[in-house]
């Protein structure tokens, strides 16, 4: 399967280490996804956990704009794809 561009990072908050990520079609925590930026930025990840406004959710609707735990620092502009093999 082609990667796509599914979204991009909004913000970032560094302490927490969570992405704000709006996505242009639905996403479910399992999924895999790239985010990808700046010089050397690829990573690679499985969405272990979503949450909007606090509340923690298993699925991101189109256009919705979600916080996303990462595992490496990015920044906004970065951009999405999915990564399903």
């Amino acid at each position: 399967m082609k990667e796509k561009k599914i979204g991009k990072v909004i913000h970032y908050f560094s302490k927490i280490k969570v992405a704000v990520i709006e996505f242009s079609v639905p996403v479910s925590v399992g999924d895999s996804i790239r985010i990808e930026g700046g010089e050397n930025t690829n990573l690679k990840m499985k969405i272990s956990s979503m949450e909007v406004d606090g509340e923690k959710i298993k699925k991101a609707k189109k256009n919705q704009k979600v916080g996303v735990k990462v595992n490496s620092k990015v920044r906004a502009g970065y951009k999405v794809f999915n990564n399903n093999k």
